[in-house]
């Protein structure tokens, strides 16, 4: 990908996808190196009413798309998972969550990608990585 991208370029086209606007996601940083976003707060996320804290499916999802998004400044599009690992490190209780994703390897066909999700006080609440298809769409 030649043409550099801006964060409010790839907030648009991350924020097509009806389940990511849903995520209140913003896009703080965008580079070769990888992406920052922040997802906003839901109570729709909250899956345990007395704890109240967040479902491992949207850190899950969350962990995935900054993962695939890391990639964007190679690609200049989002690209299919291939395989992906989430460990959750602690309890994501109400707030905004900051994620960070960053390319180990970008390779003409697979591309693996790290995650991490962070709670509004800094602290890691879960870490993912993903293999990625990332060759030229045809």
């Amino acid at each position: 990908m030649t043409e550099k991208l801006t964060p409010a370029a790839v907030e648009e086209m991350i924020t097509r996808g009806p389940f990511n606007k849903w995520l209140g996601l913003r896009i703080q940083k965008v580079d070769d190196e990888g992406i920052e976003l922040t997802a906003a707060w839901r109570e729709e996320w909250v899956v345990n009413p007395q704890r109240r804290y967040t479902h491992g499916g949207i850190l899950a999802a969350i962990i995935d798309l900054t993962a695939d998004w890391a990639l964007v400044a190679h690609t200049g599009r989002g690209v299919p998972t291939v395989d992906m690992r989430v460990d959750y490190h602690r309890a994501a209780l109400p707030g905004d969550l900051v994620a960070k994703g960053k390319v180990v390897k970008f390779g003409k066909r697979f591309s693996v990608c790290e995650a991490q999700v962070y709670d509004q006080d800094g602290q890691l609440v879960a870490s993912g990585r993903g293999t990625y298809y990332t060759a030229e769409e045809k």
